[in-house]
């Protein structure tokens, strides 16, 4: 399948130092062998997991097949001397919400031909990786997925959040320079507690590999930086209360775009106020504002936190002829964002112009991770200068800029204020509403403000529309918790597994890496 990117080979033979592209008997043949190899990584996957009842106790544990997490922290290597750009590709096959849903399996399809048709996957400067399945422990390590993770994290799900973990891996191994996940099902909109399926996604690959990170190299300040059309709210929600992170999202302004958040009032909870950066774009907004922002925003305030990791939450829903959204970004503005914002690791999330778009940004993106000349990728009907930058639009973007850089420069005196406010307790309610599966959940979130650790949180979750409308009680233990508090969150799961008005509760000690899931009906408890 040609799409025209025109002078691509040429550049390629030329600027990179690589044999003349592959025939197209033998691209056939590569990519019947990739379709081949993801199903028989898919249809491996049934019996991974065990579960076993134990004679005493009622208590019900995961018996992993070598997937298990290594024991003690590991250094992160030097990747100073690495020179390849580690790809995944999985397009899940079997999984989809329905067969012509926007969320589908070409999504990636027309990307893969494009790339192997055009021999990139030969280039020296990429190395391709096998996905892999995700634990149920790194699940349950973000997530209090209800009633249980088998109910939430398909085998599809588990692959795309296990490529991501093979490609943090290779990352810290100093095996490659930097990478790209080219997977699906996306996850940005997962948040904490996972009731079903909103906003295409079950469970967030991307928390689920700052997590992973963190526990197996010991990595503490990362920054994510969420380029999707729509607000990252999932992951939002998940570091809202975490200063080692640092969340940036820019997308179309919530009042005109699902989710209807993401407004730059949206700072963090008390002890992290400022480690949000939310930047809503108007409509409209072509590669120039969305530039303009990186340079004058991102950029700067990345360079002040010094993050050990950046990573980059890749939605290509900002390209002009996506059809769930209103904006104007190019292939060639995508690549240059990525080459200014030079993330250690990308993980693809949204877009849904499949063939006018993804093809192109995916291409475009992968030269400039690897360092090579992209100007030659653009879309067929693109013209230089085709999109300008609205002088109304342009006010309002220097607007958001200067009120966020004063909110970051700001961000410890507004802690210092907003713990003042606060007692032992911090409390907020929310309401969300998962738009795939009809779910209305009512929440409340409780965090211990601890004076010695950032304290443990509490999560009180009611769900009206799903089997059942369970509510469940989540204790969550920070890994950097102190003892007290560590003790204190365990006493509350021991608390809440004997009250009546809850179906299920969970334990998630991040600093023991111990998680556990309590069904009160059948009173079983899951170890993960």
């Amino acid at each position: 399948m040609k799409l025209g990117l025109g002078r691509l080979k040429d550049v390629l033979k030329t600027g990179s130092g690589t044999a003349p592209v592959e025939g197209e008997k033998e691209q056939a043949e590569n990519k019947d062998k990739a379709e081949k190899e993801e199903m028989q990584t898919i249809k491996s996957e049934e019996n991974k997991f065990e579960i076993s009842e134990e004679k005493e106790g009622n208590t019900m544990e995961l018996k992993k097949t070598g997937l298990e997490a290594k024991k003690g922290l590991l250094s992160p290597a030097d990747r100073t001397k690495a020179e390849k750009t580690g790809l995944i590709f999985f397009p899940a096959f079997d999984w989809a919400i329905s067969p012509t849903h926007p969320e589908r399996e070409e999504r990636l399809l027309y990307t893969r031909d494009q790339i192997f048709e055009e021999g990139l996957m030969d280039l020296p400067e990429i190395a391709e990786y096998k996905p892999r399945l995700a634990e149920y422990r790194d699940i349950a390590r973000v997530h209090f997925c209800v009633p249980d993770i088998k109910a939430q994290a398909t085998t599809p799900h588990l692959i795309a959040a296990g490529s991501c973990l093979v490609l943090g891996d290779a990352l810290m191994k100093g095996e490659v320079k930097n990478a790209f996940a080219l997977i699906r099902p996306p996850g940005h909109h997962a948040m904490t507690v996972a009731h079903g399926n909103r906003g295409f996604c079950n469970i967030n690959n991307e928390a689920i590999l700052v997590e992973y990170l963190r526990k197996t190299y010991g990595i503490r300040k990362i920054a994510i930086v969420d380029t999707d059309v729509h607000h990252g709210d999932g992951t939002q929600d998940i570091f809202y209360n975490d200063p080692d992170v640092l969340f940036i999202s820019f997308h179309q302004d919530g009042r005109t775009l699902y989710p209807g958040s993401g407004f730059m009032s949206e700072l963090g909870g008390p002890k992290a106020l400022g480690r949000t950066i939310n930047i809503p774009l108007p409509p409209g907004t072509p590669d120039e504002g969305i530039l303009y922002v990186l340079d004058s925003l991102v950029l700067p305030i990345l360079k002040d936190f010094k993050p050990e990791l950046v990573l980059n939450s890749a939605g290509q829903d900002n390209h002009y002829t996506d059809p769930l959204a209103n904006m104007r970004f190019s292939a060639q503005g995508y690549a240059k964002l990525n080459e200014k914002l030079a993330p250690d690791m990308a993980v693809l999330e949204g877009g849904y112009a499949i063939q006018s778009a993804l093809p192109y940004v995916n291409t475009g993106i992968i030269l400039a991770m690897a360092g090579l000349d992209y100007s030659c990728v653009r879309e067929p009907d693109f013209k230089p200068g085709m999109f300008v930058q609205a002088s109304r639009d342009k006010k309002t973007l220097e607007e958001i800029v200067a009120t966020q850089l004063e909110n970051w420069k700001n961000r410890d005196r507004l802690v210092e204020a907003e713990v003042s406010k606060h007692g032992d307790f911090y409390r907020r309610k929310k309401q969300i509403f998962y738009d795939t599966d009809m779910i209305q959940e009512f929440q409340e979130e409780t965090i211990r403000m601890c004076p010695d650790c950032l304290g443990y949180k509490t999560i009180d979750s009611h769900a009206h529309g799903g089997v059942g409308n369970p509510r469940i009680f989540g204790v969550s233990i920070p890994i950097y918790a102190c003892e007290k508090c560590q003790a204190e969150a365990r006493e509350e799961y021991k608390k809440k597994l004997i009250h009546p008005e809850y179906d299920y509760v969970y334990l998630q000690d991040k600093k023991q890496d111990e998680y556990r899931a309590y069904n009160t009906r059948t009173k079983r408890e899951t170890v993960y």
